[in-house]
């Protein structure tokens, strides 16, 4: 199995055999529940569809009630599919972190971003601002300057730098350090910090 499902708990820090003070990212990694498997000659091509986090099935309708009833489940909060062919896999088997991840040493991580809404281009694209408050300027500090020609094309273009929605971007961290196990838990513990706030749900890649 290439991956797991996984919510963000919070961030510590644990000591390495050095001394050294390591930050670190603690991760509810399972238990998951394989609910449905595609193969390419009836749907075109094969995956694996993995669920985790419970809840009420009065918060699912009734036909995602009925695709948990195929795998014999409640209703799940989260739905990942992962391409490949697993053969080894059937519907309703649950995979955890000690036995997907216990080989393992080094994972990536993909989640959704903290929002920090509207914002301007010095926090959103670092611009230093106008400058000076010199030559007569007024409260330009942090003004994006010039956003191209007047009379032609007398349009912005797409993709200008300017001021907007900054955060909830889906961005993925590769290479991130396995630091601890704790199977008996479904807890991973890894190096450094990884996008989205507690609680978040994220993709967790062999």
């Amino acid at each position: 199995m290439p991956g797991l499902i996984g919510k963000k708990i919070g961030m510590t820090s644990i000591f390495s055999a050095e001394g050294k003070n390591i930050p670190c990212t603690v991760i509810e990694a399972g238990p998951c529940l394989v609910t449905q498997i595609k193969t390419k000659e009836k749907d075109g091509y094969d995956a694996v569809q993995i669920a985790f986090d419970d809840k009420k099935d009065k918060s699912s309708n009734k036909a995602m009630i009925g695709h948990f009833n195929k795998a014999n489940t409640s209703a799940k909060r989260k739905l990942v599919e992962f391409r490949g062919n697993f053969e080894h896999l059937n519907l309703g088997d649950v995979l955890n972190v000690g036995d997907v991840l216990k080989n393992d040493r080094w994972i990536d991580v993909t989640g959704i971003s903290k929002g920090k809404g509207f914002q301007g281009v010095v926090k959103r694209y670092g611009f230093k601002g106008v400058g000076d408050a010199t030559h007569g300027q007024h409260n330009r500090l942090r003004a994006p300057g010039s956003l191209g020609a007047s009379s032609y094309p007398s349009r912005v273009f797409k993709g200008m730098r300017m001021a907007g929605r900054t955060g909830t971007d889906r961005v993925k961290v590769i290479n991130i350090s396995i630091v601890k196990l704790i199977p008996e838990k479904n807890i991973l513990i890894v190096k450094g910090s990884v996008p989205g706030a507690n609680g978040s749900y994220l993709i967790i890649n062999k």
